[in-house]
């Protein structure tokens, strides 16, 4: 990240550098293009099963990789940069212009492979820094203290990952579980430091609870975070009650509707928790924009399985932008409300301050 704080305020940090926020466009803040999402599979119990579970994805196997999503090693594993571009050019076909990347440490984040996606693309690629929950981490992890970690992500800011030159432009997706892990907590603590140094948003990854948003936020708030550039994600992976999203709202954090075109319900691994469709969730940003919350609204597909992607029978990267704005302007929701949730909200968080 070079030059002074001041010279990047209204400035984005992408795979391939500094751009202009106004450059933008119409944004997806919260996918992954390159990621290895194995640290989720579960191997079947049952005998007649366990060929499933390790067979590639296909038109034979997609109905029951549909309902055991986290059951098949492949689906969870999109590794091959040809696939990637050729979904990521549907999105550019619709209109799309940047793709916030979120895969981290754990689950397979790849500069290189970024930066030549965004090359072959002409789409702007900003890429995330930081650990998943602390479920997947390990002794390494544990060995690490809070400086040790802020001190990595900041250099993956302002440096670049590694050896690559390529640096992120974005803390997260910050992996949290319900309730907090120490581990998470550790690295809560951590993300706050690298924020205060760098400018940067957070994108934090709640836990399987109404409760937890609102936990992490009065963490975060108590550790000294910019509330104001933080994203919660997966607001609609279970349906949660308009009190509750309103009482998040209130503390200034940007509110994440990021599962559009996933799957209809959770893995058995979750619960039985209902998940609201596409429709329900578009009648819940609408609540929400009726409720003055529109400048904190963000939306994106958070593509994180083969199944989602159009070459296996998904609806992939262009899904909101040719399926759900139709289907929002028919709610209600209005064409410059859009606007401000797919290009003004994005560009205004991804901005350093």
């Amino acid at each position: 990240m070079a030059g002074t704080s001041q010279e990047i305020v209204g400035k984005v940090q992408t795979v391939l550098g500094m751009v202009d926020a106004e450059d933008l466009g119409v944004t997806l803040p919260h996918e992954h293009l390159l990621a290895d999402f194995s640290v989720w599979f579960t191997e079947p119990k049952e005998a007649g099963l366990k060929k499933l579970a390790y067979e590639p994805v296909s038109i034979k196997n997609r109905d029951w990789i549909w309902h055991n999503p986290q059951s098949n090693l492949d689906n969870g594993r999109f590794l091959d940069e040809e696939v990637v571009i050729e979904e990521v050019l549907l999105f550019k076909r619709e209109g799309g212009c940047t793709i916030v990347e979120l895969s981290n440490v754990n689950i397979g984040r790849d500069p290189l492979g970024l930066a030549r996606i965004s090359r072959a693309t002409g789409i702007n690629v900003v890429m995330g820094s930081g650990y998943y929950v602390g479920e997947v981490q390990g002794p390494d992890y544990d060995r690490k203290t809070e400086e040790e970690i802020a001190e990595e992500i900041i250099a993956d800011i302002q440096v670049g990952v590694g050896d690559t030159g390529v640096c992120a432009g974005i803390i997260g997706e910050i992996g949290c579980s319900y309730p907090l892990h120490d581990r998470e907590k550790k690295c809560l603590r951590a993300v706050v430091r690298a924020q205060q140094q760098t400018g940067a948003t957070i994108n934090i990854h709640p836990g399987r609870s109404v409760n937890s948003p609102i936990e992490i936020i009065r963490m975060l708030d108590d550790t000294g975070a910019d509330i104001s550039h933080v994203v919660m994600s997966h607001l609609d992976l279970i349906v949660h009650p308009f009190g509750i999203l309103c009482e998040l709202a209130q503390t200034g954090c940007y509110l994440e509707y990021d599962f559009f075109g996933g799957y209809p319900f959770n893995p058995p691994r979750w619960g039985l928790d209902p998940r609201p469709c596409d429709r329900e969730r578009i009648e819940q940003i609408f609540e929400l924009v009726n409720a003055g919350y529109l400048k904190q609204i963000l939306v994106s597909h958070d593509i994180g399985s083969k199944l989602k992607l159009v070459h296996y029978g998904g609806s992939g990267y262009a899904h909101i932008l040719r399926n759900m704005v139709p289907q929002m302007r028919a709610q209600g929701i209005t064409r410059e409300q859009i606007h401000t949730i797919m290009v003004g909200n994005p560009r205004r968080l991804l901005c350093f301050v």
